[in-house]
C-alpha cells in the first residue's frame, strides 16, 4: 500500500499556496504505515492530489512537502533542485567574488530541511529534517554529478533533528576530511573556515552583503565588534580603514582564527589597529559604560537568542539589553551596526525594541539603513519563514 496522508478540511489551503508545511493538527487521516522521512502523497479532505512530502512522525511538523508536482523523489529530483539553486546565484557569485556561498537554503530551494554551503571545494551539508536524513546518499550522488571534483562533509551536529527523531551526526561523505583551514574569497577578502569545528557550516555566509554595507560607517573610527567570532566584520572594517578595531568574543579558538584571518589579509596588527579580546559581551559593554569608555562604530551580531515561540520573551530583553549597553558607549553622532537572527523575532519587533533600548540608554537615535541576508539566501514568496536576518544602522546622538 502506497502511504499518503489526507488533510483535515480547509487544511488543503496553504498548500494551495504552496506552503511546504503540513503540521499534525491539519492532518485527518494516514493511509499505510509510513516511516521516517519516507514519502508520502498528500490528499486534501475530498481526495484532492496536492503534494508529495517527506513524513515525520515525531514532529509538529508532520510532512514537508518535496514537489507540487507529480515526480519522482530520486537523483534526478535533486540533482535539478541542486543546478536550479545554482543558476539563481550565479549573478552573486560572479558580482562578489565568491568562492563561499550557499548553495541550498532549504525550504526556499525546494530542498526542506537540506542547508548546504560550498567553501572552495568543499560541500558542507546540514540535514535536519526526517526526509533530508532519509535521502542522504541519494543527494551526494546528485551533488557529485554537478559538482565532481568536490568533497562532502555532513555538520548535522544540531539539536533540532530531535523533534524529527534523529539524532546528531558529522562526518566525510565524500572525499577528504577538511583541513584546519578552508580558504574562501569575497568582495576580495579572505577568510579561513574551520568546517569540522566552526559554528553551523563553518562561517555565517549570509552576513556578507552587511559586512560589505559596514565599510561605509567606519573609515577613521574606532571600532568594537561584539560577538565577532571569525572576525567577518572587524576584516571589513580594517579593509573599510577604520583606526582600531576590538573584536570581542567569548571564544579563544574564534579569536585565534579572527587573528590569522587578518594576518593573511596583510593587515598590520603589531600597533593594536586590531585587537582581539577574550570577553563575555554582556559584561564587557557594562565595563565600557562604567569606566567611560567610547567607540564612534559598534557592531551587534549576535548569536540567536530564540529557537522557540516560548523563548522569544526572554530573547526580547536580551536584544534591549545590549543594544542599550551599545547605545551607552558611543560617542554622540557614532553608529550602531545591529542585528538579530532570530526567525521568530520580526522586523517590527526588531526595530521596536531598539526604539525601546533608545528610551532606556537615553539617547536620541535615528534608523539610516535596512539590512537583511545576502542574496544566496533567498526567501520564496510561499515561505516567509526563510527571511530571518534582519539588521539596522543606527545614527545615536
Amino acid at each position: 500500500m502506497k502511504p499518503a496522508i489526507y488533510l483535515t478540511r480547509g487544511r488543503e489551503k496553504s498548500l494551495q499556496r504552496r506552503h511546504p508545511w503540513i503540521f499534525s493538527r491539519g492532518i485527518e487521516r494516514v493511509k499505510g504505515e509510513p516511516q521516517l522521512g519516507e514519502t508520502v502523497d498528500v490528499f486534501s479532505h475530498k481526495g484532492q492530489w496536492l503534494a508529495k512530502a517527506a513524513y515525520s512522525p515525531n514532529s509538529q511538523i508532520r510532512a514537508r512537502v518535496w514537489s507540487f508536482e507529480k515526480v519522482e523523489i530520486d537523483q534526478s529530483f535533486f540533482e535539478k533542485r541542486i543546478n536550479d539553486a545554482l543558476v539563481l546565484r550565479e549573478d552573486v557569485i560572479e558580482r562578489d567574488g565568491l568562492t563561499g556561498f550557499r548553495l541550498i537554503a532549504a525550504e526556499n530551494d525546494g530542498l526542506p530541511g537540506v542547508t548546504i554551503d560550498k567553501f572552495d571545494n568543499y560541500l558542507v551539508c546540514q540535514l535536519l529534517s526526517a526526509g533530508a536524513d532519509r535521502h542522504r546518499d541519494t543527494l551526494v550522488k546528485a551533488l557529485l554529478v554537478v559538482f565532481p571534483d568536490c568533497n562532502i562533509y555532513e555538520r548535522s551536529d544540531v539539536a533540532i533533528r530531535k523533534k524529527e527523531g534523529l539524532e546528531e551526526v558529522t562526518g566525510v561523505l565524500h572525499g577528504a576530511m577538511p583541513p584546519a583551514n578552508v580558504w574562501i574569497e569575497e568582495n576580495g577578502i579572505k577568510i579561513g573556515v574551520d568546517i569540522e569545528n566552526g559554528h553551523k557550516t563553518g562561517f555565517y555566509l549570509d552576513q556578507r552583503d552587511s559586512r560589505q554595507q559596514s565599510m561605509k560607517y567606519v573609515k577613521d573610527k574606532e571600532v568594537l565588534n561584539c560577538f565577532s567570532y571569525t572576525g567577518g566584520f572587524g576584516l571589513y572594517a580594517l579593509k573599510g580603514g577604520a583606526s582600531r578595531v576590538i573584536n570581542a568574543d567569548v571564544s579563544q579558538p574564534a579569536l585565534d582564527k579572527a587573528k590569522e584571518n587578518a594576518i593573511e589579509n596583510g593587515f598590520d596588527i603589531s600597533k593594536k589597529r586590531a585587537v582581539f579580546l577574550n570577553a563575555d559581551v554582556f559584561k564587557l559593554l557594562r565595563e565600557y559604560r562604567d569606566q567611560g569608555t567610547k567607540f564612534d562604530v559598534v557592531i551587534m551580531d549576535p548569536p540567536k537568542f530564540a529557537d522557540t515561540k516560548a523563548q522569544l520573551n526572554g530573547a526580547c530583553r536580551g536584544y534591549k539589553d545590549i543594544n542599550m549597553l551599545a547605545m551607552q558607549i558611543l560617542k554622540p553622532g557614532g553608529t550602531l551596526l545591529t542585528y538579530s537572527c532570530s526567525g521568530l523575532m520580526d522586523q517590527n519587533l526588531f526595530q521596536k525594541i531598539i526604539a525601546d533600548a533608545a528610551v532606556d540608554a537615553g539617547r536620541s537615535v535615528k534608523f539610516v539603513e535596512r539590512f537583511e541576508q545576502a542574496a544566496d539566501h533567498p526567501t520564496d514568496t510561499a515561505y516567509p519563514e526563510g527571511f530571518y536576518l534582519k539588521g539596522f544602522a543606527c545614527k545615536v546622538l
